[in-house]
């Protein structure tokens, strides 16, 4: 299929209406495998096959936009596009309700506290009781605020002089072709911290970060390999989301 892609892209102008849903079909199993992963990560609101929709427009843009001399396979290619397509459909719905955000807030501060406090990671029965609920309780808000991206770049930004936030990431990106010794030092400072913390994470927490994030495994392989529910895969990712949004969070407000 991506040699008579190419062949189209090289010897005409467009590529033929059959082709392209030769490829779509082709790639189908893609685009549900891609939002498939990306819903791990969502509340369970979110309309799948609206996300799925999103991908197959993704797909259709990438089949425009293919460039053959770019010496890229076009799966490489397509991956990207429909990836990016649907997560700007999400960041479009801001699909994270205000007060699963407040959750998160909740729930990060305390793990930063008692992290604080105790010199080590915290457990979830310390965290648990510093807010004052049931371990059950506890769970069933990591599973609520599981959604939350690592951390939210529109969070990052500047104070004005009554101390309120004041514009957003934007704002502050500097011109990609200037070079700032600052920003590397901080980037660099970042990836220190990121890495240290996943040293320190507990054992399991760590071993479903590196699964997760380094094995490209879904929660559902990691619970079969760790002998545990996905749901508790789950929660696990959470819990060391959240340890990484107290770190970073603290770096970027300093």
């Amino acid at each position: 299929m991506e040699a008579l892609l190419r062949d189209a892209k090289t010897t005409e102008d467009d590529v033929p209406n059959p082709l392209k849903e030769q490829i779509v079909l082709e790639h189908t199993p893609l685009i549900r495998y891609i939002v498939n992963r990306i819903a791990v990560r969502l509340p369970s609101h979110i309309d799948l096959e609206d996300l799925h929709n999103t991908g197959v427009i993704g797909l259709m843009d990438a089949i425009e936009k293919y460039d053959p001399e770019k010496n890229c396979k076009f799966k490489t290619y397509a991956e990207f596009r429909i990836k990016g397509a649907i997560l700007d459909q999400l960041r479009s719905l801001d699909w994270v309700p205000r007060s699963v955000r407040q959750k998160g807030r909740k729930l990060e501060r305390a793990y930063g506290e008692v992290e604080q406090r105790l010199g080590r990671s915290a457990n979830e029965d310390e965290v648990a009781d510093s807010l004052g609920i049931q371990l059950d309780k506890f769970h069933e808000l990591l599973n609520q605020v599981r959604g939350i991206s690592l951390v939210n770049l529109e969070e990052i930004g500047s104070n004005n002089a009554d101390g309120e936030r004041s514009g957003g990431f934007a704002d502050i990106i500097e011109d990609r072709q200037s070079e700032n010794p600052y920003s590397e030092l901080k980037l660099q400072e970042m990836k220190s911290i990121v890495a240290d913390t996943i040293g320190t994470l507990p054992e399991k927490e760590r071993l479903v970060v590196s699964l997760y994030y380094y094995e490209d495994l879904n929660m559902k392989e990691i619970g079969g390999i760790l002998g545990i529910t996905e749901s508790r895969v789950c929660q696990i990712h959470t819990k060391s989301v959240l340890r990484l949004r107290a770190k970073l969070k603290g770096m970027t407000e300093r």
